[in-house]
């Protein structure tokens, strides 16, 4: 008799148990990257009344007599299926697609998270918006190059941040210079290059006919000298490039500051000798231009930006755009084994595995999606039909616990 009432009361404890785990679920229902958990019993111990024998010659065996004492927790597992991505336009909040956990320190340890909703603190270090804790990575020189032995460690991105001018080398002129023009017709096209200081000079190229399938080009500034004298292009019958000098005969123009700057060359790229991917003499309106050139001013740091592999990357003032630093990725041979500690945070334990750091998109197959979080992963539908069959179990053992109670009562009752 009484071992019904102990087993029922096996059957309140661990359906409370799970009603507990069921409710954590549903109050995450919209904390960021929440991974849920179910509840699994097993049974408890179990008595042997009588236990099994061999068949006795033409008799058949007798099978063992036993019952049980009710159940136990068998385990309380975290489930880490994909939360949906909810796209939220802060370039700081990142998202996982795939296992992988984001690495955090919080200055003697190292914690583990799905939760991207990162910000900048005043030092520019990159924190978990929650507790502080610094996102590990590794960080850029100053010309923008990861070090092959780079270690991982706190993400500091160079708030106030400039990049140094680059004096302009090549540009590139691209289009058509009419193969009909008339001799004496001219085609301006004009750029502006920098020095190594980053002051920007003007450069106009004139363009002028000389004959059929043949210009000549000089090169004026009202900033600087130019190199002096007239360069000359010419196209073949098909209105391909053929050939391309540069005024004075040499490789390039030398442009000379009137206020005393240093002197520095440029070179024109009119495209492949033969070809017409630069240059061209067709038929038809004059319209070359001076498509690009490889010089700028310094520029200091706007924004910034985060691609799939986890790669900050600073947007500067100049138009140049140059990495900053990598996001980390940790990896788990078993994530469930890991332990919540608050705050979204896991650590590992014994049966989590060591965690192997890597990086998305190369050593690690989990992807990185910038301006977006990972919703809770817990399913309502599924909670509440949790919730049901729960309260029917715990209703259930009570009411086992009531029966037993009024066999006991009728077994008192036996004396009068």
């Amino acid at each position: 008799m009484m071992r019904s009432l102990y087993a029922a009361v096996s059957g309140l404890r661990n359906h409370q148990t799970r009603l507990d785990v069921i409710g954590n679920n549903i109050a995450n229902v919209n904390t960021v990257a929440f991974k849920s958990s179910r509840v699994t019993f097993k049974e408890a111990f179990t008595q042997l009344l009588q236990g099994a024998t061999r068949p006795p010659g033409d008799l058949g065996g007798v099978n063992p007599i036993q019952i049980g004492s009710g159940m136990n927790i068998g385990s309380i597992d975290q489930l880490f299926a994909q939360g949906s991505l909810e796209s939220t336009g802060q370039n700081t909040d990142l998202a996982i697609q795939g296992d992988a956990f984001f690495v955090v320190n919080s200055g003697n340890r190292r914690f583990y998270t799905r939760a991207g909703n990162f910000q900048l603190d005043a030092d520019g270090r990159m924190i978990a918006a929650n507790n502080g804790f610094v996102v590990q990575g590794i960080n850029a020189d100053s010309a923008g190059v990861f070090s092959s032995s780079s270690t991982v460690g706190d993400i500091i991105l160079p708030i106030g941040k400039r990049t140094p001018a680059r004096a302009t080398e090549t540009f590139q002129i691209t289009g058509n210079l009419d193969a009909n023009a008339e001799i004496g017709d001219t085609h301006a096209m004009g750029v502006t290059v920098f020095d190594a200081t980053g002051t920007p000079y003007n450069i106009e190229l004139l363009f002028t006919n000389s004959g059929p399938g043949a210009w000549d080009w000089e090169a004026t500034s009202p900033d600087a000298d130019v190199t002096t004298g007239t360069g000359s292009v010419t196209f073949d019958a098909e209105g391909r490039l053929a050939t391309f000098d540069f005024p004075g005969g040499g490789a390039g123009l030398t442009i000379t500051p009137t206020s005393g700057a240093a002197a520095f060359d440029v070179t024109a790229n009119p495209g492949e000798i033969g070809d017409i991917d630069g240059l061209a003499g067709f038929a038809g309106s004059s319209n070359a231009v001076i498509s690009r050139q490889d010089g700028y001013q310094a520029g200091e740091l706007l924004s910034i930006a985060v691609d799939t592999t986890g790669i900050i990357t600073g947007v500067f003032s100049n138009g140049v755009s140059q990495p900053l630093a990598q996001v980390a990725l940790a990896r788990f041979n078993n994530p469930s084994g890991l332990i919540r500690r608050g705050d979204n945070m896991y650590a590992e334990s014994g049966n989590s595995g060591l965690p192997v750091l890597g990086f998305a998109g190369t050593t690690n197959t989990s992807s990185i999606t910038a301006g977006a979080l990972e919703n809770s992963n817990v399913d309502l539908s599924q909670e509440f039909t949790s919730m049901i069959v729960t309260q029917r179990g715990f209703q259930a053992s009570a009411r086992v616990i009531t029966t037993s109670d009024e066999m006991l009562q009728e077994l008192v009752n036996l004396k009068r």
